[in-house]
């Protein structure tokens, strides 16, 4: 039997999964890391801790699985999107790995925007404008930064820093490369006006491989302590968003995945690069023939943990002591109240947000406030709200996909909750799917990798490997009360959009860190 494993490097931790050859998962190992992040704007972490976690991580499930290192067929890489390190001309790193969720080129971003063209910037390059994306953080360190700026001799992803160490070589998937906000979707090479606009020339950047682009000669010392052979195939593989909608059978047409974790996306594939006049939805690379559209939400889970935290102290401590988790306590109390929660709407940004909104400035508040309303109006609410939200998101994505999709398929841990699936049913209006896939992204490199090998023409494989555990059809009396309100809940969004910067000022003066 031979075996595959697909790495995933996240934002807080780096998982190896092992599968054999079938896409039949055998087990995973998971060592997570500290995220850097002293105030609002700041969100860093130390790369060479994420490389040490890629190694451990192999070494582990290699050793704990006893596979012989001539039984392991291919070890294939799916990573966070929108990372940036700056290295120098001796290949020492200058700076930390600055994560996605770092915001401290929102300013630089609002400039690209509004004076530099920022909507075709957009068009061509498909990463919507935002202090997320590598091109508004080099603009921001230009400006900002400009010691680190002027040293640098590579501008690097997480990945590209790992297989650097691995190989020595400096390059990025075609995948990773078009979440820079560098990167010409036509042409499938770097932008040449967003580089000159950042004032860097393509010998700073990585040289562009497809995702499936294969690595071999790993340095000895590395491959010895993984306890692989040094010419394993290694597949650069793509990103975590991309992959996973390949991991949960979600790539043919008409078939949406969304995920929510802590943070959440909705993402929907299609044959040709396509950008929406809005600047509302991603466009990104998986494949020269498929590429990924749709939004990421930075309020999903984390809504959750903050009502958990801040409104349920006395039933988690309750459920806590009945052995019982304390997000199906918070379900629970959701499920007592009407779908419509009677005319209450949350606006779900607490965290500023992404799409469609794309403001760091956006805050939550709730809407439609009574006497008559309780707290468990206010939780089932909240639950609803994030689902609103993401919704206004595949809105979006219908317009340019220029057809309504088949089907959902969910994933994540609110996947687990039989109450939020159903809402979710109902407030899209779809069936919804819930497949049974371990680790999408880790098992959509590994399929990608099949291909990249040459053992595969196509995806299709995919379907026996992953299952389906739970499927919801949407009622259609909850459905018409969604309808009524989703249309209060956008428009409030859009005439909210200058209180919510005047908002994010006050508390930026007034709040401590």
């Amino acid at each position: 039997m031979k075996y595959m494993i697909g790495v995933d490097i996240g934002t807080t931790s780096t998982k190896s999964v092992l599968y054999d050859e079938k896409g039949q998962f055998i087990m995973k190992h998971n060592i997570g890391y500290p995220l850097h992040t002293p105030n609002v704007d700041v969100s860093e972490e130390n790369p060479d801790e994420l490389f040490d976690a890629v190694l451990m991580t192999i070494k582990y499930v290699m050793r704990e699985a006893n596979i012989a290192k001539e039984d392991l067929k291919l070890i294939s890489f799916s990573a966070q999107m929108h990372s940036l390190i700056s290295m120098d001309a001796s290949n020492q790193r200058l700076t930390e790995n600055l994560t996605w969720a770092d915001n401290r080129a929102s300013k630089y971003a609002d400039i690209i925007k509004n004076k530099h063209d920022g909507l075709e910037i957009y068009k061509r390059t498909g990463t919507p404008i935002h202090p997320m994306s590598p091109l508004a953080k080099i603009f921001w360190m230009k400006h900002e930064q400009q010691e680190i700026y002027n040293q640098t001799a590579m501008f690097a992803d997480i990945k590209t820093y790992i297989f650097y160490h691995l190989f020595e070589k400096f390059v990025i998937d075609q995948s990773m490369a078009s979440s820079t906000g560098m990167f010409n979707l036509e042409t499938l090479q770097w932008d040449t006006e967003a580089l000159s606009l950042l004032g860097i020339t393509k010998a700073q950047l990585p040289e562009i491989v497809p995702t499936t682009h294969i690595l071999k000669g790993m340095k000895h010392r590395y491959a010895a302590l993984m306890g692989i052979d040094p010419e394993t195939p290694v597949i650069v593989g793509a990103s975590d968003g991309v992959l996973s909608n390949l991991g949960v059978n979600a790539y043919k047409k008409g078939e949406v995945a969304v995920t929510i974790g802590t943070s959440g996306a909705i993402r929907t594939v299609i044959d040709k690069p396509r950008t929406d006049y809005k600047g509302r939805i991603f466009c990104y690379v998986l494949t020269e023939d498929h590429y990924v559209i749709g939004g990421p939400v930075n309020n999903g889970g984390v809504v959750l943990r903050w009502l958990r935290d801040e409104m349920l102290a006395s039933e988690v401590e309750t459920a806590k002591r009945l052995g019982v988790d304390p997000y199906d306590v918070l379900t629970k109390i959701a499920s007592r109240v009407k779908p419509g929660s009677e005319g209450l709407i949350f606006h779900p940004y607490l965290a500023g947000e992404r799409a469609p909104l794309w403001s760091a400035d956006a805050r939550g508040s709730f809407f439609g406030l009574t006497l008559s309303h309780k707290k468990e109006h206010m939780i089932r609410a909240a639950l609803e709200g994030v689902l609103y939200n993401l919704y206004t998101v595949y809105l979006a994505l219908i317009e340019v996909m220029n057809e309504t999709p088949s089907t959902i398929k969910a994933t994540g841990g609110f996947a687990k909750s039989e109450i939020w699936r159903q809402m979710m049913a109902d407030i899209f209006d779809t069936n919804l799917i819930v497949p049974e896939s371990y680790e999408s992204s880790c098992l959509g490199a590994c399929v990608l990798g099949l291909k990249a090998l040459g053992e595969i023409e196509d995806f299709s494989i995919i379907e026996d490997m992953v299952g389906t555990t739970n499927a919801h059809t949407p009622n259609q009396e909850n459905v018409k009360v969604y309808q009524q309100l989703i249309s209060i809940f956008i428009n409030l969004s859009r005439s909210l959009e200058d209180r919510y910067t005047e908002i994010a000022n006050f508390q930026r003066e007034h709040m401590t860190d």
